[in-house]
């Protein structure tokens, strides 16, 4: 994809004025760092960081039909959510690989689904591939909404002043709709950081004035405007997949290890008996967590072995500031390799580095 047919967010602008580098991803133009991925690193663990999501997909849909018929394309149980509840769920194949890993929020009279910006154009066309008779309304919002997010430890103080609703009662996995500088927004108590926070999902006409009077308001009290070099860190720590690595159309949910939202009591839905034979074989290769022990990194790709037997490879590996600096990766491996403390080996260059498998997430905020 060239730069002439990258998308642009609702707040290129702003990235350009705070000198942010911008890289192509998910068919947007998209901000990789600002100041350096450490120090955006650093305010989201310690203060906050702002983050534009508006990448991401985002669709609304409408019909009384919509959680009995998202209970037939998905593993985890929408019909049994709340209302104002944001929840965690993944669409599968017939085979049970992953098409993507998904949000929805049950607002007032409609759903929000948010997937994966380099999803957005193949979930838009499954979604209505499916539609059918099911008398549900989909309409797409990608490119049109924008979405703000503030994570760390001082956001919700952050933002309390600029909203008309009391954060502090809105839980972890819910959201409200309330006015942010007076604009009209969903905020939800979600993020991909392992930090608190919020995701701000406003009209792309309003993004920049609230993006540019929350830096404004509060760059005194250390709030950085981060990118996706720091987010890709942040949610490594946390142990949080990312689609296409952890996750792909031939790496299945269980093997990522995120059975907790695979719902096997559901009636059926696309991918069910696959995924449940893989549960009850346990014979399959999965994400193991990988703690580097010396200095040099795991990258994407590098293979994997246990003794002299090639096992795996890695998925996901970075530097880790909250672990001390340590190298840290997932890896897909055999299952024999996947057992904690197992030491394994990672061809780097031609060389063998050894690897100790640890559990994830690798870093947990404190309470």
């Amino acid at each position: 994809m060239t730069a002439e047919t990258l998308k642009r967010t609702a707040l290129h602008d702003e990235h350009l004025k705070l000198g942010g580098r911008l890289v192509p991803f998910g068919g947007f133009e998209m901000p990789v760092q600002y100041a350096g991925i450490l120090k955006e690193h650093d305010a989201v663990r310690n203060r906050a960081g702002l983050f534009d999501l508006s990448h991401m997909g985002q669709f609304i849909l409408e019909g009384e039909n919509v959680a009995a018929w998202a209970d037939r394309l998905t593993i985890n149980a929408v019909e049994t959510m709340k209302p104002l509840q944001a929840r965690y769920n993944i669409f599968c194949n017939a085979a049970g690989g992953a098409h993507d890993d998904v949000i929805f929020y049950k607002l007032d009279g409609r759903w929000l689904l948010v997937v994966n910006a380099s999803n957005a154009d193949k979930m838009w066309k499954l979604l209505n591939a499916h539609v059918g008779d099911s008398g549900v309304k989909l309409t797409s919002l990608h490119g049109k909404n924008a979405l703000i997010a503030i994570q760390g430890p001082k956001a919700l103080a952050m933002l309390q002043p600029h909203v008309d609703i009391d954060l502090n009662a809105v839980k972890y996995y819910f959201c409200a709709e309330a006015t942010v500088y007076g604009k009209n927004a969903v905020l939800a108590r979600t993020g991909y950081t392992g930090e608190d926070g919020f995701e701000l999902f406003v009209d792309g006409a309003d993004a920049p004035e609230i993006w540019t009077a929350l830096l404004r308001d509060h760059v005194a009290d250390g709030l950085e405007p981060c990118g996706l070099g720091a987010r890709d860190v942040l949610r490594l720590e946390a142990g949080m997949p990312l689609y296409g690595h952890e996750m792909t159309e031939e790496i299945t949910p269980v093997q990522a290890g995120l059975n907790w939202a695979l719902k096997l009591g559901k009636p059926a839905f696309t991918g069910k008996e696959a995924l449940a034979a893989q549960v009850e074989a346990d014979t399959f290769p999965r994400i193991a967590g990988l703690v580097m022990n010396g200095r040099v990194p795991a990258r994407e790709g590098y293979k994997v072995f246990l003794g002299d037997r090639e096992v795996g490879e890695i998925r996901s590996g970075s530097m880790a500031p909250s672990c001390g600096g340590k190298n840290i990766a997932t890896a897909l491996v055999e299952k024999d390799a996947a057992t904690l403390g197992a030491e394994l080996e990672v061809e780097i260059r031609g060389a063998r580095h050894a690897a100790t498998v640890t559990a994830q997430p690798f870093y947990k905020r404190p309470k």
